[in-house]
């Protein structure tokens, strides 16, 4: 069989029934990036992979590159299955939903070590029933805004998008891409004191340290993620909760 063979870490985003019996996957790999492939005869009683191609799932794969778009599971063990998180209906969709933000914001075949160790992070949070707040709006919240920067859309927090004052930053522009001041807030969003600083200390801080704030705060940091990412990333995020 020509071509060649991958080896690689990657997390399991979607799994899609095909066929009969087969699966086709998303991947999101260590060093390469997203990966589509296909698991042949995974759904059979007899498959030697088990349930272990699922999402959430954490992998070491061995893929066969060939003529098609998707490569070919070959091999497939487990990293880290993290079966807590599948208890919890919170862990759960919060896992999903971080799994469909990675998928929709980094569809390339480059590798971007920093997200995938956010992922990898995040789903340990997840699991891990200790961690306060991994599931909360908070936490899934942080986690958009350090896979945004990974990303390299990061919001501008420090000073006016548009012009570039320091200080009187009263809303949020997506178009522009972070803050905005009183004099060029034309066409922006009111952002609070509190969710400006929820977003700033949210990429400051680890990712299990996430801030707190209100509820009306966190629908305006929800809408300026969503908002530059639609504007710069062309990307629409799932709602957050």
């Amino acid at each position: 069989m020509a071509g060649k063979t991958l080896k690689t870490e990657a997390v399991v985003l979607r799994s899609i029934r095909y066929g009969e019996a087969d699966r086709i996957l998303h991947l999101y790999s260590a060093v390469r990036g997203r990966i589509g492939a296909i698991a042949k005869g995974v759904r059979r009683p007899t498959s030697r992979f088990g349930g272990r191609l699922e999402p959430f799932f954490r992998l070491d794969l061995l893929l066969h590159e060939g003529r098609g778009e998707l490569l070919t599971v070959t091999g497939a063990a487990t990293v880290d299955g993290y079966p807590r998180l599948r208890s919890s209906g919170p862990t759960l969709m919060a896992s999903a939903r971080a799994c469909d933000a990675v998928l929709r914001l980094l569809d390339s075949a480059e590798p971007n070590r920093p997200a995938y160790n956010l992922l990898c992070r995040y789903l340990a949070m997840l699991d891990d029933p200790s961690v306060e707040r991994a599931a909360s709006l908070e936490g899934g919240l942080s986690f958009r805004l350090k896979l945004a920067l990974a990303a390299g859309f990061a919001p501008e927090l420090a000073s006016c998008a548009r012009c570039g004052e320091a200080g009187h930053l009263v809303g949020f522009s997506g178009a522009a891409g972070g803050v905005v001041c009183a004099a060029c807030e034309a066409g922006s969003f009111a952002l609070s004191e509190e969710a400006h600083s929820f977003m700033v200390e949210a990429i400051g801080r680890p990712l299990a340290e996430a801030p707190l704030a209100e509820a009306r705060s966190l629908a305006q940091v929800e809408r300026a993620i969503s908002e530059t990412l639609e504007h710069h990333a062309h990307v629409q995020l799932r709602p957050a909760a």
